[in-house]
């Protein structure tokens, strides 16, 4: 099996999602932290750059939704007063 760079981005997205999620349960981050929602981001970004060069439909939907989703969180919690 040959592992490229894309896979190594898909991988590292797979990483930092997990590390995110991890560190939330560790009550080393929270929701209203934007540093959560920017690491969601940025591993479903990666994970999507993966898919251009080996698609997978559902892979695809589910990255797009957790993209969407955390732009969103993004935009809510640095729009919030602090």
């Amino acid at each position: 099996m040959t592992v490229t760079l894309y896979d190594v981005l898909g991988i590292s997205g797979v990483v930092i999602i997990l590390a995110a999620y991890l560190a939330l349960q560790l009550d080393k981050l929270s929701v209203q932290d934007w540093r959560y929602s920017a690491a969601n981001a940025f591993g479903a970004l990666l994970i999507l750059i993966s898919l251009i060069f080996s698609f997978n439909l559902a892979s695809f939907i589910i990255e797009i939704a957790w993209l969407l989703i955390s732009l969103f969180g993004l935009f809510k919690v640095l729009k919030a007063p602090h």
